[in-house]
């Protein structure tokens, strides 16, 4: 009862934290803008949909605070994960298919690299990753400075726009024409994602070893456990799930830029930190980054149902969340390590 009581105070708190967060900012949402359709399930549907990118990202990041570390350059490999779809598309005359698998090729290779920096070199983890970062964005550039559009491949065009449609939710249009609600193919993509990751850190051997090596890495080398080798599975593994997102991201906005994904590392590092996952690591759960992505994307919506305030406003209320989340893991901090 004690151990249970443990854990619910300490790992647990922050996420259920976050969810009430999210429940209540939504709730005040759908009250105070309900005459603006803010209480429409495709609001919320729009939410997942506009994040899906994030979602996958976020899921990744997760993995890699989980160990103590941080990655980055998750932003700069996004667009030049869309510029490569871009152009291969529209210049190269490749397939959307084999760019894809190509593109999720590249996350394994960039995360093997900046793995291997981290894991088997000694090298901080903000040192390499920002190294990634500007490698990433530059080549982006050499790519192509323009902006790309995609359109001339069907089969990727006909994924961008696919709906779901849901038997229920449905309103009347001004032309009294019933819509329901839909969700896209990214959204199911990135909840997959989570529900896999989560398995996966919670029933495998692989997933146990990421916490262990974040709450305590010296003991986790005494329990025999091979430190390097899982820390470098790791950033090959948030680096998969980051091409998995630019592919969603691409989807999404169906052009590559140079400006494309800018800051978006900052919100997978926020949405996680949001949704409990501890910055000196060992403690976190995917889907309370789930939640945390939730949040953000509520925050932005929230400013532009409003209309009348800058969308600066999101990212002020963001900072402002981030700093609760980060003093609220500092108390958590203390209160565990006075029981010890």
């Amino acid at each position: 009862m004690k151990k249970t009581k443990t854990r619910i105070n300490g790992n647990n708190m922050l996420l259920l934290i976050t969810i009430v967060l999210f429940v209540v900012m939504y709730i005040g949402g759908c009250i105070v803008y309900a005459d603006k359709g803010f209480a429409r399930l495709q609001t919320f549907f729009n939410i997942l949909i506009n994040n899906a990118g994030l979602i996958c990202i976020a899921s990744g990041m997760t993995c890699v605070m989980l160990t103590g570390g941080i990655d980055i350059s998750v932003g700069s490999l996004v667009a030049m994960d869309c510029m490569i779809l871009a152009a291969g598309i529209e210049q190269w005359g490749w397939s959307s298919p084999a760019l894809m698998l190509f593109i999720l090729l590249v996350g394994v290779v960039f995360g093997f690299v900046q793995g291997f920096c981290i894991a088997y070199l000694d090298i901080q983890p903000f040192i390499v990753t920002m190294a990634g970062m500007f490698f990433a964005r530059g080549m982006t550039a050499v790519i192509s400075t323009q902006q790309i559009s995609i359109v001339s491949d069907k089969l990727f065009t006909t994924l961008a726009g696919f709906q779901l449609k849901m038997p229920f939710g449905g309103t009347l249009n001004r032309k009294g024409i019933m819509q329901f609600p839909y969700l896209r193919v990214t959204v199911i993509v990135a909840l997959v994602v989570v529900v896999l990751v989560f398995l996966m850190l919670r029933y495998t051997r692989f997933g146990r070893s990421i916490y262990a090596i974040g709450g305590n890495q010296q003991s986790a080398t005494l329990m025999g456990l091979d430190v390097k080798k899982t820390k470098l599975k790791v950033y090959m593994l948030a680096s998969f799930l980051t091409s998995i997102g630019g592919i969603c991201y691409c989807l999404n906005t169906m052009a590559g830029t140079t400006q494309q994904a800018l800051g978006l590392e900052m919100n997978a590092i926020s949405s996680a930190v949001i949704g409990g996952t501890l910055l000196t690591g060992g403690v976190g759960n995917v889907f309370g980054s789930l939640v945390g992505v939730l949040i953000n994307g509520t925050i932005s919506t929230l400013v532009q149902t409003n209309g009348k305030l800058i969308s600066s406003w999101s990212n002020i209320i963001t900072a402002i969340l981030l700093c609760f989340f980060i003093v609220l893991q500092s108390i958590f901090a203390r209160i565990k390590d006075s029981k010890k």
